[in-house]
């Protein structure tokens, strides 16, 4: 049931936007071990001129960049599962976007479940009411 919000530098082009989210939809399943019909994706765009590293904004450095942040329930995923879905989600946006910043940023949000969670339940309450 993880949200992910992810920044992308430069123009919304649908076909990127495809790539990009069947890639992310396809490593939060493969590596996280999400199930895909609770995953939620949205994307925003960013104009490299106003994505700024070092000061300086992209459009002057003639690179791409992203962010993603997920959220996943704590204690889901252990610390290497965490690492392998960083380091292949840049990949993936390396493969995607092309002449990638290396501060494009990824972010596993570990939120507590009693404090998140969708179709108003909290996660807590979904394993408490299931018996795990």
């Amino acid at each position: 049931m993880p949200h992910i919000v992810v920044h992308i530098s430069g123009q919304s082009d649908a076909a990127v936007n495809r790539r990009v989210v069947e890639s992310v939809a396809g490593l939060t399943q493969s590596v996280l071990g999400k199930k895909l019909p609770v995953i939620a994706i949205t994307l925003q765009h960013i104009p490299h001129e106003l994505w700024f590293i070092g000061g300086r904004p992209l459009s002057e450095q003639g690179k791409n960049a992203f962010h993603l942040d997920i959220s996943v329930t704590d204690e889901t995923n252990t610390k290497a599962e965490k690492a392998r879905f960083i380091k292949e989600i840049f990949g993936a946006f390396q493969d995607i976007l092309g002449e990638l910043h290396e501060c494009s940023y990824v972010h596993v949000i570990d939120a507590r479940a009693a404090a998140y969670g969708y179709g108003g339940e909290t996660q807590e309450y979904r394993h408490q009411k299931n018996g795990l």
